[in-house]
């Protein structure tokens, strides 16, 4: 392969993206959803033009980290701190509703089990690969209909934050409970998620005061989201890397801590120019690009369109419903649980664990890609569907 192959590749994903994109906003249809439909038409599952690269997957990662970078600069501080305690039981209530909608599943196709065998262990595994949540999609769709900021899209936001640190720790205790785990004990889980969030909160005070001062000193010049943005890379990092959570997790929390920083909005403009262009448009092409179905047989399919319909359907579950009890009103508890539907990134690592400690077979890689495609195509497009009736 020729070693500049990545500009044909970068060429034909963002012409077929925003191709694609512009159609389905004829339609109706948000511009997400039509990139990811690029994605699938040009990767191996239609006509192969495009196959997923490293380079590609590094292109994708550093869109969703923009993207969610984006979203912390955009949160309403006063609403997030309102949405603290309802997000975190949403959440709570948005991984047990799916873990044991996914486990009783795949045992319903595949013979039930006492709780310790393989089998029971493999469906306890694939639930813990349902009740992964990826924001990302759900953030584009609600900054696309302009209610990012909103009560309901900053409690989508939070607790889906909190959901993937809920997935590591549960993911830490199933892959302990298998006997085949070389991962930390869950105590050392949780003591990283709390050094890392006190560390983020108590070092993001000075980071805001550095952040005013050079604001201040140079308003509206490129200096301030340039710095801006090295420090979102950094958080992302650190997280990733020394703390064992999602990189873009570390990105939203550098975003709300400089969310209220005078050029806020001018940061976020000038953030987007590039994600818009290039980095998002390769990571929603890329989630069509990863689908392929060379592996179907009729049972396999039957299974995977049920664990599809049953991860959907548990979030709005688990989400909306612990969202009504906290004071949301239907069409508001329903628009949680929808945009808690998405799954990408979160649901991708942890079926790569599974696979690596033998938890899971390569072929159940081919359910989990066809749930991450069909949900971030659905949420978008029910999302918009629910705030146009209102």
């Amino acid at each position: 392969m020729s070693n500049v192959q990545y500009l044909f590749d970068l060429a034909v994903i963002l012409f077929t993206a925003k191709l694609f994109s512009i159609i389905g906003k004829k339609f109706g249809i948000p511009e997400v959803v039509g990139e990811i439909l690029a994605g699938l038409v040009i990767g191996s599952a239609v006509l192969g033009i495009v196959v997923e690269s490293e380079f590609l997957r590094i292109m994708a990662e550093l869109g969703v980290i923009m993207l969610m970078f984006e979203a912390g600069l955009g949160t309403n501080l006063q609403e997030l701190k309102k949405s603290g305690l309802k997000a975190t039981l949403i959440a709570c209530s948005g991984v047990i509703v799916p873990l044991i909608m996914g486990t009783v599943l795949f045992m319903s196709f595949y013979g039930f089990d006492e709780p310790g065998s393989e089998r029971f262990m493999r469906g306890l595994f694939l639930g813990t690969i349902m009740s992964a949540t990826s924001v990302s999609i759900t953030v584009a769709a609600l900054k696309e209909l302009g209610k990012l900021s909103e009560t309901v899209g900053t409690t989508i936001v939070s607790a889906a934050i909190i959901d993937d640190v809920l997935g590591i720790i549960l993911l830490t205790i199933v892959t302990g409970l298998s006997g085949q785990s070389e991962s930390e004990s869950v105590l050392t889980v949780l003591l990283k998620v709390v050094i890392f969030f006190a560390g983020a909160i108590a070092t993001g005070f000075v980071v805001y005061k550095v952040m005013s001062w050079l604001d201040g000193r140079y308003s509206h010049h490129r200096r301030v989201p340039i710095t801006s943005l090295c420090y979102c890379f950094l958080l992302a990092y650190l997280a990733e890397t020394y703390f064992g959570i999602a990189d873009i997790t570390g990105a939203y929390v550098a975003g709300v801590i400089l969310c209220n920083i005078a050029d806020r909005d001018y940061i976020e403009r000038r953030i987007d120019i590039s994600s818009y262009m290039i980095f998002a448009p390769v990571f929603f092409a890329g989630i069509g690009l990863k689908t392929s179905f060379a592996a179907m047989d009729t049972r396999f399919l039957m299974f995977s369109i049920c664990f599809v319909i049953v991860a959907l359907v548990s979030k709005v579950i688990g989400c909306g419903i612990c969202a009504k009890f906290m004071g949301f009103n239907t069409g508001d508890s329903l628009k949680v649980g929808t945009g808690m539907m998405t799954r990408g990134e979160v649901a991708l690592i942890t079926a790569q664990k599974g696979l690596l400690l033998g938890l899971l077979t390569a072929d159940y890689f081919t359910a989990v890609i066809l749930m991450i495609l069909v949900s971030s195509i659905v949420t978008p497009i029910c999302l918009k569907k629910q705030y146009s009736n209102v």
